[in-house]
């Protein structure tokens, strides 16, 4: 496939434009199946070769795997490109996983969670390394809230990013070392959460506002615009069900997810649209996101996204997935809103 001219949007109120498809690399990492490296930094490089100019990873994905493959690539071809990691789980080195875990052929380390100022700032600095490079240009805490640790789990580790965690993020941002600062989530209430706690650059959303639903939209896409803030939509496929498979947020999907799925898939169809086309472009209708991030692990899978990407797909069929109420009220539509 040839190169292509993607839009860019600017993230917040920062000067950093990114294209709007991005490329997120914890798939790449081996989460549930095995990546082989060579496979993983080709994904890599092929995106690029795309004019895809924005670039994720995490600690977490593979235990420090996803860095290193991510520096193996961008190291070389850092210009123009936006690079995000994120902070909040710092790796120790381990003979034996004391826990389960969803990676293959990850790593020889566990995760600590850590928010506090020194965790922050020693994560980045760790990341760096892993990265082999000198800075990247996002910064995501990561997986804080009650999803990941349960409400009384998380209140220890809420207090670590109030009363240090979020200086060391200002303080990276202020002194340019990092350009943006934000969280990366799979719920939207730990943002509003975040949002009393100071000022942030941009959001990684995963899961919440995609075709197939839009429990985010008020009040956190709403606050977003009102406070300047830009929203990078992760999980757009909602763990695979938008895709064909049988996998809805990391489990088998109940069956009204089943039902809702096989409803937006009809209209497609009537609109001769693949369902997976109109789910990797609707999150783009809102205002406030600035690139959709799905997580392709070869370079075969992202030439069929970059099909999807490409998809035309008449204003009609928004509409009517509005009129059939499959898109909450108020929802972004071209023309108007559900």
């Amino acid at each position: 496939m040839a190169a292509r001219t993607f839009e860019t949007r600017q993230i917040g109120k920062t000067g950093l434009e990114i294209t709007t498809l991005g490329l997120g690399c914890a798939s790449l990492a081996g989460i549930f199946t095995n990546v082989p490296a060579d496979q993983a930094r080709a994904t890599i490089s092929h995106g690029l070769d795309m004019g895809i100019n924005y670039v994720d990873t995490a600690p977490q994905y593979g235990y420090g795997r996803s860095e290193h493959l991510v520096g193996d690539v961008l190291r070389e071809r850092r210009a123009g490109t936006v690079l995000s990691t994120k902070v909040g789980r710092r790796l120790k080195p381990v003979k034996e996983w004391s826990e389960p875990h969803n990676w293959v052929n990850p790593l020889p380390f566990e995760q600590v969670y850590d928010y506090s100022y020194d965790g922050i700032m020693r994560s980045y600095e760790d990341s760096l390394q892993r990265l082999g490079m000198n800075g990247a240009d996002i910064l995501y805490v990561h997986d804080i809230g009650t999803a990941t640790h349960g409400v009384e789990g998380n209140k220890p580790l809420w207090k670590q990013l109030e009363s240090g965690g979020y200086k060391a993020l200002r303080q990276l941002r202020d002194s340019g070392e990092i350009k943006a600062i934000g969280l990366g989530v799979n719920e939207w209430q730990v943002l509003m959460d975040a949002f009393a706690l100071g000022d942030w650059d941009v959001f990684l959303l995963a899961g919440r506002y995609t075709l197939l639903e839009q429990t985010s939209l008020n009040p956190f896409m709403s606050t977003c615009i009102e406070r300047g803030a830009s929203v990078v939509i992760g999980g757009p496929f909602n763990s695979g069900i938008l895709v064909g498979g049988a996998i809805f947020n990391y489990a088998k999907a109940p069956q009204a997810i089943v039902d809702r799925v096989k409803a937006l898939e009809t209209v497609c169809q009537d609109f001769g649209v693949a369902l997976p086309a109109a789910a990797l472009q609707f999150p783009l209708t809102h205002p406030a996101v600035c690139n959709v991030l799905p997580g392709p692990k070869s370079p075969e899978e992202l030439d069929g996204i970059l099909k999807w990407w490409d998809a035309k797909i008449p204003d009609a069929l928004w509409t009517e997935l509005a009129n059939q109420g499959l898109l909450a009220p108020g929802t972004p539509i071209p023309g108007g809103t559900a």
